[in-house]
This record gives structure tokens, sequence and C-alpha cells, in this order.
């Protein structure tokens, strides 16, 4: 879960440096919220999976592709409500929550191969 909150931080450092310093238009005025939202969906993957490794070992695989398959409909749920409601630069948005959510799922995988190497 460290991991987790230093790469987020990393994240949340480019992305004030990049907004301070630069004129970014690849980057959307509430990068904060979906830094939020994939920090908080992460928080949930990682104790889902952490459930999913105490006792049985058997149940990890379908618990983390539980927590894909959750972490995909939490996505779609939040680009729906922001779409709906009528938010600025839609296009842009969209391309940030893409770009954000291929890190994170990218930072996720290696993370747990890390682990797994680790472990066998």
């Amino acid at each position: 879960m460290l991991r987790t909150v230093l790469f987020t931080t990393l994240l949340a450092i480019v992305f004030f440096v990049a907004k301070r310093y630069s004129v970014a238009p690849w980057l959307h005025s509430d990068w904060k919220i979906l830094l939020i939202f994939f920090f908080s969906v992460s928080f949930l993957t990682h104790r889902l999976v952490e459930t999913g490794l105490q006792g049985d070992r058997e149940r990890f695989i379908p618990l983390y592709l539980a927590a894909t398959v959750v972490r995909l409909i939490l996505g779609l749920a939040f680009i729906g409500f922001f779409l709906f409601r009528q938010i600025d630069e839609r296009r842009v948005f969209v391309l940030d929550f893409l770009v954000l959510y291929i890190f994170y799922t990218s930072f996720e995988i290696w993370a747990l191969t890390r682990n797994l190497r680790r472990n066998s």
C-alpha cells in the first residue's frame, strides 16, 4: 500500500509542476479529483486482494479478477457521472482519465508480478 501512496504522490507532484510552471492543455482542471478517485480504487483493490491472500490462497485469482472488474465498473460510473454533469473540456477529462487508468493498472500489475516473483 505504501507503494501506491508514493506513486500517487509522485503523480500529484508531476501534475502540480506541469500545471504551475507551464501551459498544460492536456491537463484538466479537475486532475485532483481524478487522482483521489484512482487512489481510492487502488486502496479498495489492495484491500480486496489482501483479503484474498489471507487464509485460502486459491481465492486469490477470483478476487483479483473481481477487483479488476470492480475497477472497470467504478471507472465507467465515474466517467458517466462527470459527463452527465456537463463538465467542461470533456475530451481532455476523458483522456486524462484513460491515461491515469493505464498508469495505475500498469503499476498494480508491476507490483503484483514483483510480489509473485519473490514468493515463487
